[in-house]
């Protein structure tokens, strides 16, 4: 893989504060779940490991710059607890992939009450796992903390290239008062000068979306909802080929008939299976280093949309982590 790595400190290039102020202790004594709130089943064979395992998860509800509904700060709790009905048994990949790779949750923090202030804090957890040598996999949580997720890969590979999947371009320089809003967040990406995107299932954006992505069509490549009938998915992943991919999938990527759940549900998204055919095809054309699963807002009582939020962060993990078949 031709991914350039830069050798950098220890302590965050964004924030002020070390990593292990954030963790309330040393950087890589991480606080895990107790096995009967941790991701995927509690008597999973590796549960009792938390230290060996290469994913962890960290739950960061952030909800501080929703626009119309709301609900994404429960996202994380929802999804944890859901996943502990999922078989662990995949039939795409005919075992349970997760023996391949392990997976820890960390405990959640106490989320700074400033967006600034929580993106800072993000990134010094992000960053704490990428020194341990693990793969950190955010849950939201608004779209917003991707700035702050991507601040410690940005500044490790040289040519990083983020995949979204997405209702929305979020590339608004800001919105409502807000440079750090949940409808900016592709655009705070692209502050990085060596980070480029590719956003897939577009279908929601403003005129000073569609200048910027004009403008800068050396760095964005769009793909919009409406084409999907017509999608060339070779020429999608073109772009990720080689390089290091960091995933950002905003639940409202996904139809709003098959996804209601989120706090902006835009008609004319993808399928459950498209989506997965993406990822899974993204995830043989580089390296996948980390990845976000944000937007989830769960309505009570409906548990069908926590299952699927809960499964698809099981495959997103699965692909980037597990062995071939």
């Amino acid at each position: 893989m031709s991914q350039c790595i830069r050798s950098i400190p220890k302590t965050s290039l964004h924030s002020c504060a070390t990593p292990s102020s954030f963790l309330n202790g040393a950087a890589l004594k991480f606080d895990y779940l107790p096995p009967k709130k941790t991701f995927l089943d509690p008597l999973r064979q590796d549960i009792k490991r938390p230290k060996d395992a290469r994913a962890v998860i960290i739950p960061f509800g952030l909800e501080a710059s929703v626009s119309y509904g709301s609900g994404t700060g429960a996202g994380p709790k929802a999804i944890l607890e859901a996943s502990h009905q999922l078989e662990l048994f995949d039939e795409e990949f005919w075992r349970e992939p997760y023996l391949d790779y392990g997976i820890a949750a960390l405990k959640p923090v106490k989320i700074k009450p400033s967006v600034t202030a929580a993106l800072a804090q993000l990134e010094g957890i992000v960053t704490a796992v990428l020194d341990d040598g693990k793969f950190p996999f955010v849950l939201g949580g608004e779209h917003s903390l991707t700035a702050g997720a991507i601040r410690p890969f940005a500044a490790r590979y040289d040519d990083l290239v983020v995949l979204q999947i997405d209702a929305h371009a979020d590339l608004r320089d800001g919105y409502l008062g807000e440079h750090y809003s949940h409808a900016s967040a592709m655009r705070r990406v692209l502050d990085h000068a060596n980070v480029s995107l590719v956003q897939v299932g577009i279908r929601g954006l403003c005129q000073e979306e569609a200048d910027f992505a004009d403008q800068n069509r050396d760095r964005i490549h769009m793909y919009l909802g409406i084409h999907q009938d017509r999608w060339d998915i070779e020429k999608i992943i073109a772009p990720l080929k080689g390089r290091p991919i960091y995933i950002t999938v905003d639940i409202d990527g996904l139809d709003s008939a098959v996804m209601p759940a989120t706090g902006t549900p835009v008609p004319g998204g993808l399928s459950y299976l498209k989506t997965l055919e993406i990822l899974q095809r993204a995830s043989q054309a580089g390296t996948v280093v980390g990845a976000d699963l944000v937007e989830f807002a769960p309505i009570k009582g409906l548990h069908a949309y926590d299952y699927m939020a809960a499964s698809l962060a099981y495959k997103m993990l699965s692909y980037a982590l597990a062995k071939r078949n």
